[in-house]
């Protein structure tokens, strides 16, 4: 952990282009990306002195705090990390400034029961299948994983019907916090979004026959307060030297070592 803690320190005094000036910079994740954004943080502003002001957001729908909702009513953003596919729709519509994207990570998705409750097995398409057939009370996210199972997986598991009236779309709330409150007994998402969740038993993820990985990138606000601090943050979150930190956290990070 000390070895990671100096790599990451060292990253940051070398993409800092040694700024004289600190500056604040308001940071927006989406959930996949959150826990490894908050694990690198702390030594990024440590290192580079800027002070980091962090919101929280899902990618895409309504609610209130989606990053789409929150650049349309022009709130004061400089940095999003989001799912890749939605922050490049948001690139063509001109909030964001071009060139300045960078993939961070793909994240596969998992799948959890509540704590000590029967663990299916889900290496397999039919495992897969009967975990979704047996559970009461099923739950998924209303962003990119969550739109791939009620749209895409259901379909390949030849389950739609059957899963009518007991698979629920959650918005905003985590999908782990619901299982670890026993509003349901099977649950999937970005594997990164489970794991930080206490009260929960993560059983694996889907096969690879029908798994889909999410890119997870950041960006520029166009407009951005703090344009140069943005980009120096860029640098470092796609720095190859924080690549065991992504991972640690369930993201598959796109620069290595």
């Amino acid at each position: 952990m000390q070895l990671h803690r100096l790599k990451i320190v060292l990253a940051a005094l070398l993409l800092s282009g040694g700024a004289a000036h600190a500056a604040e910079v308001r940071v927006v994740s989406s959930g996949g990306f959150a826990q490894a954004y908050k694990n690198l943080a702390a030594a990024y502003q440590d290192s580079s002195g800027d002070r980091l002001i962090s919101g929280w957001g899902p990618s895409m729908g309504t609610t209130v705090n989606a990053i789409p909702a929150r650049l349309a009513r022009g709130e004061p953003i400089d940095v999003v990390i989001m799912v890749g596919d939605a922050l490049d729709k948001l690139m063509a519509e001109g909030k964001l400034e071009p060139g300045s994207k960078v993939v961070l990570a793909n994240s596969p998705i998992a799948c959890a029961v509540p704590h000590g409750a029967t663990r299916p097995d889900i290496s397999t398409v039919d495992g897969l299948r009967s975990a979704f057939l047996h559970a009461s009370r099923v739950a998924y996210s209303d962003s990119a994983s969550g739109e791939y199972i009620k749209h895409q997986l259901m379909r390949k598991l030849q389950i739609e019907d059957k899963m009518a009236g007991k698979a629920a779309q959650i918005p905003a709330t985590p999908v782990g916090e619901i299982l670890a409150h026993g509003e349901a007994d099977f649950g999937c998402q970005q594997k990164s979004e489970l794991l930080p969740v206490a009260g929960i038993d993560i059983v694996g993820t889907l096969p690879e026959a029908v798994q889909q990985k999410t890119e997870f990138s950041a960006a520029l606000v166009r407009g951005a307060a703090a344009p140069e601090a943005g980009r120096k943050l860029l640098r470092f979150l796609s720095a190859p030297a924080n690549a065991g930190v992504i991972e640690a956290t369930g993201l598959e990070p796109v620069a290595r070592h």
